[in-house]
């Protein structure tokens, strides 16, 4: 059930679908998630709204995953990997993917009208 964000430059204007589905398959795989857990969202800045770090491209892409706490060292290699391997597919530089995984309790998050997700089958393993 991650909630994900990914930002870059302008170079991603008309391959939006395709980053959104690359970064989302990597969750699925690394993850065991269901095919219909899907909470993904890209934001494409002109170089003007944004700095990157120094001798790093308009295609610097930062991926921020929030997720449920509890993943194995192994999960979380695989993600990266994943995210690696599917974004250079589509012209990203391997050094100019950074990936932030934000781990929260599940007990902060609020589903399913307001219950803490602690409190929910979600019908999936966290603790992969």
């Amino acid at each position: 059930m991650p909630s994900t964000r990914i930002t870059t430059g302008t170079w991603a204007r008309g391959s939006e679908l395709k980053i959104i589905e690359a970064v989302q398959a990597a969750l699925l795989s690394s993850l065991k998630l269901p095919d219909y857990d899907r909470d993904v969202v890209l934001d494409v800045h002109e170089s003007t709204a944004r700095i990157v770090p120094t001798g790093r491209s308009e295609r610097f892409t930062r991926i921020e995953v929030i997720l449920f706490s509890g993943r194995s060292m192994d999960a979380k290699r695989s993600i990266y990997r994943s995210l690696v391997a599917n974004l250079s597919e589509l012209g990203v530089p391997t050094n100019e993917i950074k990936i932030l995984l934000i781990e929260v309790p599940p007990e902060n998050w609020g589903l399913r009208g307001g219950l803490p997700a602690s409190e929910i089958d979600l019908g999936f393993k966290v603790d992969v």
